[in-house]
């Protein structure tokens, strides 16, 4: 089972073309490779502290600054995330099994009276937030194509 709001492999070392790929395609026969062994399910639990790094090494090129909480309580079950856009917003994410959603409209700050909507993905949430993330995003697919037509392929 892959969550797909979050990369299953850890992205750390990886280019920002990388880590633009889907890597939870189904079917698909994976090898882990050594960098991927801190990013392991326990059993059927995953822990969202680990998810919320690798979905800050997934999109860290296309904001100002992103970050997991060092001051809200992460755990197995939920992870906080500090993000700012290019817009110089600042946002507080939870991620959960259920997904990613803005808690906070500043850092590590748990609002309990927002009500928002569970993104699936941090792309898509990025992307309802911030046409500089677009904008990122874009550019940097682009210069992949790019990159991958000068290259032949």
């Amino acid at each position: 089972m892959c969550f797909s709001g979050v990369s299953r492999k850890c992205s750390v070392d990886l280019s920002v073309e990388e880590r633009m790929e889907v890597d939870c395609n189904q079917g698909e026969s994976t090898t882990i490779a050594p960098f991927e062994e801190d990013c392991v399910e326990l059993g059927d639990v995953k822990d969202m502290r680990l998810e919320a790094e690798a979905v800050v090494n997934d999109v860290l090129f296309a904001v100002a600054e992103m970050f997991v909480s060092q001051k809200l309580d992460n755990a197995l079950d939920v992870a906080y995330i500090n993000v700012e856009t290019r817009e110089g917003n600042r946002y507080c994410l939870e991620l959960t099994e259920a997904g990613l959603r803005v808690v906070g409209h500043a850092f590590d700050q748990v609002d309990d009276s927002l009500s928002t909507q569970y993104h699936e993905t941090v792309y898509s949430l990025l992307d309802s937030l911030s046409p500089g993330y677009r904008e990122a995003f874009g550019n940097a697919l682009l210069q992949r194509l790019e990159r991958l037509k000068q290259n032949g392929q």
